[in-house]
């Protein structure tokens, strides 16, 4: 599972943080640090939705 986990995380883990830059940008944050804590943010949040995601998968075989 660890190793579904880790290539699953590469992607899910890019898009949200992709998702918290847009977010802090459609706001009005538009300087480097709100930019950098907002996809820190989003890719650490990515986390559980990996796990989550790793673990339905595995169950469905």
């Amino acid at each position: 599972m660890l190793r579904l986990a880790f290539i699953l995380h590469l992607f899910i883990g890019s898009t949200m943080a992709g998702i918290g830059v847009i977010v802090a940008l459609v706001i009005g944050q538009d300087t480097l640090w709100p930019i950098v804590i907002a996809a820190a943010i989003g890719f650490a949040a990515a986390f559980p939705v990996t796990y989550l995601v790793a673990r339905k998968l595995l169950s469905m075989r």
